[in-house]
């Protein structure tokens, strides 16, 4: 099975944004973003203004590694998604933010995505009282969302539950309080994981990409 490793850090750096990859330490001043300035490389003040084609292929890969996912699955989502009602960049975007892995790194489950999708893969999560182990479930408005009771005492897991407590969580899920999570309703664009760029967002080069 084909995996997307390598240094987190070098990846948000290659991007130039914050990936948001290892959890709560991007948000503290030991982010790699903060620390080094530019992309990695000894080659990097050669590096010219991006082509049209670059700035495209620039938003495919920032989106693939804020959800974790590979080509071959990029594609599969974004050709489902065309067939879809409505805009296809913001289905694409809107099937990716509700992947179970997600929701539960949004719920505070997991301080990371990877942490999360651990917790799903080794059957700790539960999807309306029901073990789920596919990382890519997608999750619909209503569904019911927790870790087993087993696990709810992991350090791990306690520790994010209360940082996000601290943060709080987004505004189209609801944590109650014995430890269920749902999805009150789906997310504005506003609110997902990929910034928003009301000039020129990412939903859309990437649209523009694949249509070439």
């Amino acid at each position: 099975m084909v995996k997307n490793i390598g240094p987190k850090c070098r990846k948000c750096r290659t991007e130039g944004v914050q990936l948001f990859l290892k959890g709560d330490k991007c948000e503290t001043g030991k982010c790699q973003i903060i620390k080094k300035k530019g992309i990695p490389g000894q080659h990097k003040r050669l590096m010219k203004k991006p082509s049209e084609y670059q700035t495209q292929l620039r938003a495919k890969q920032q989106v693939k590694k804020i959800y974790g996912i590979m080509e071959r699955q990029f594609r599969r989502y974004f050709a489902e998604s065309s067939k879809q009602k409505g805009m296809t960049g913001l289905n694409l975007l809107l099937t990716l933010e509700t992947r179970l892995d997600n929701i539960v790194r949004k719920l505070g489950f997991a301080s990371s995505l990877s942490q999360a999708r651990q917790l799903v893969l080794h059957k700790h999560v539960k999807v309306n009282d029901k073990v789920v182990n596919i990382a890519s479930h997608g999750i619909k408005v209503n569904d019911k969302i927790q870790v087993s009771p087993k696990f709810k005492e992991n350090i791990f897991v306690k520790k994010s539950v209360e940082t996000s407590q601290k943060k709080g969580i987004p505004g189209w899920l609801a944590l109650d309080s014995s430890g269920v999570g749902s999805v009150v309703r789906f997310p504005a664009r506003e609110e997902m994981s990929v910034p928003y760029d009301p000039e020129r967002p990412k939903e859309q080069l990437i649209v523009e990409l694949y249509s070439k």
